[in-house]
Parts: C-alpha cells; sequence; structure tokens
C-alpha cells in the first residue's frame, strides 16, 4: 500500500497507518509504543460522555496524556448532543488537539443507550453531535460502521452527513453492527464513502496482516488504514507497513512499556495491564499455557520483570 502522510486542517499524521481506539488497551504506555512503531495516530480508549459529566474519577483517568504525546486524540461517545459539545469545549479534553466521535460501537449497553452504532439509525441526532463537539475548535474525525444489518448498508449516505455536519475525517468499520467484529466486511461500502465525500475515509476491519492492508486498499481507495486487534499481536505491523526501522525486541518493548506504565500510573493497573498485554504478544511461543500460569501469579511489579524476561529475552537477540 502506499504509505503517505495524513493532513488533519493544521496537523499532519506521518503514516496513513492509524491504531484504532481499543478499551483496555489504548492507554499512554499504548500509545507511545504504536507510534514509536510507525503509526500515524493511536486514539485514546473511548471515554463517556456522561461519566465525565458527573466528574468520574476512573474515566478521567484515562485521559491521562503528557508531552511525550506529540498528537492527542481521544474518542468520545454519547448519544446527547449538548452534553457531547460541553464535554469537547471542557477541560477534560483540553490537552487533546483531536476529538473522535464514536458512532459505531456494537455493543449491547452501548447501543440501548442510544451511542455508538444506535446513531446509524439516527442521521439527526448524529449530525448535530458533530456540530456541537466542533465548537470545541479541535479536529472532529468518526468513526462508524457500514449500518445496523446487512440488508440497510448506508455507509456512503452516512459519511455524506459526518462532512456536511462538518467532520475533518470518518473511519468506517466494514461490518454491520449486526456482525460485531466477525464475517467478511463490506470493504465496497467503504470505497462508496470514498466516492462521495472529499475529507479523509479511512478503511477498517478486517486487517490482519500486511498482505490484508493492501488489499483493503486495493478494495476501498480509503486515504489510509486502520488496525485494531491485530496490532495486539503483532505490534511491528505498523513497521512492516511503514517500512520503519526498529531495533527493540518483543522483550526490550515489555520492558518500556513496564516502566511507563509504572511511571504514570499505580501498582494495580500497572500490573493488569502489563498481564494483558503479554499475554498477547506471547501468542505463538512455546509454552504459552505455563507462561499464562507464570503471568498471572505475579503479584507485584518485580515478579512480573522476571517473569517478562523469562517469556520474551531472548539471549542471541542481546549479545554483544
Amino acid at each position: 500500500m502506499e504509505i503517505k502522510e495524513l493532513r488533519l486542517k493544521n496537523i499532519i499524521l506521518p503514516s496513513n497507518v492509524l491504531m484504532a481506539p481499543m478499551a483496555g488497551y489504548t492507554s499512554f504506555p499504548f500509545r507511545i509504543l504504536m507510534r514509536e512503531l510507525g503509526a500515524g495516530l493511536c486514539f485514546n480508549e473511548m471515554v463517556n460522555s456522561n461519566a465525565l459529566k458527573y466528574n468520574d474519577r476512573a474515566t478521567k483517568k484515562l485521559l491521562f496524556t503528557n508531552s511525550m504525546e506529540k498528537i492527542k486524540a481521544a474518542q468520545l461517545i454519547g448519544s446527547d448532543p449538548k452534553i457531547m459539545g460541553e464535554i469537547a469545549q471542557s477541560d477534560y479534553l483540553r490537552a487533546y488537539d483531536i476529538i473522535d466521535i464514536n458512532m459505531g460501537c456494537p455493543v449491547p449497553n452501548i447501543f440501548k443507550s442510544g451511542a455508538g452504532s444506535a446513531l446509524l439509525s439516527d442521521l439527526k441526532r448524529a449530525s448535530k453531535i458533530i456540530k456541537e463537539c466542533r465548537k470545541s475548535g479541535k479536529i472532529i474525525t468518526v468513526k462508524t460502521r457500514v449500518g445496523l444489518k446487512e440488508d440497510n448498508l448506508i455507509a456512503a449516505e452516512f459519511a455524506k452527513m459526518c462532512e456536511d455536519s462538518g467532520a475533518d475525517m470518518i473511519t468506517i468499520h466494514g461490518r454491520t453492527r449486526n456482525m460485531m467484529y466477525s464475517g467478511t466486511p463490506f470493504y465496497d461500502e467503504i470505497e462508496k464513502a470514498k466516492s462521495v465525500v472529499k475529507i479523509p475515509v479511512i478503511a477498517n476491519g478486517g486487517i490482519n496482516s500486511v498482505e490484508d492492508a493492501e488489499n483493503v486498499m486495493k478494495k476501498t481507495s480509503a486515504d489510509g488504514i486502520m488496525i485494531a486487534r491485530y496490532a495486539l499481536f503483532n505490534p511491528f505491523i505498523f513497521s512492516q507497513l511503514t517500512n520503519k526501522e526498529i531495533k527493540k525486541d518483543k522483550y526490550a518493548i515489555m520492558l518500556n512499556q513496564l516502566d511507563l506504565a509504572s511511571l504514570h500510573y499505580d501498582e494495580t493497573f500497572t500490573i493488569f495491564y502489563i498481564k494483558r498485554l503479554s499475554s498477547h504478544f506471547m501468542r505463538g511461543l512455546k509454552g504459552v499455557k505455563k507462561y499464562k500460569e507464570d503471568l498471572y501469579r505475579c503479584g507485584n511489579v518485580l515478579e512480573l520483570r522476571e517473569v517478562i524476561k523469562k517469556i520474551f529475552y531472548k539471549e542471541e537477540d542481546h549479545d554483544n
């Protein structure tokens, strides 16, 4: 695929290969890692506008960032245009350059609240949300799906609404809400959306290799791609696509993630995050079952550091 810079108003992203917002994973340390490996942008995991309205401590914690993160992008979810607009303009998101509006999350509790993919059936409300968030003066992007069900695909119509409402970019997951995270994506719907708008369109869904990325770009004519769960198993997908030279191996990466998490979060969060990340990174290694047992027995950061070495350290990769 053609790797190129991506302009969003006054911000230029270094590549058109983006990392998706993922609940429980795209915390500050992970975002720093993805950018280091070649991702043009990595979004913070979604934060609920209603939770921020009531000053929820756990939700505020998700928004941690600092000067190490050069371009900051937060994903916001909600169904009330007024509240979404207020939060977009609030101090909670003051540090962020980009606000991505989640209009694609398929999970039942989000859908029932009228947020996420439920907005695919209420274009008027979706438009109001975008317009209210635009009042923040920030770059506004939207992440959505091709429709609710396979017999009602509306990617082009929805994309045009987003552009007309003031969105600066739209990312489209090629599956419907009904399909959740399985099944062959409707890449032709992404291509239709691309054909009716001038803002950048990013293709998402079903990208599990370099070959997949290239095929999706050909099928959709999109301006870029967004990778999600596959990056948990193979974070080097970004360097492979962008031809960025990376000298760190998984062991060095995991130690760096441990150090970053320990520096900015409490031990409970750090242990939980590193255990989850390690369990994905170790896929394909021999002795995974035993490694996982060792991993989940860890009760502190020192023990975790030793187990990480046991799992990922290869002497031949560290000879001097």
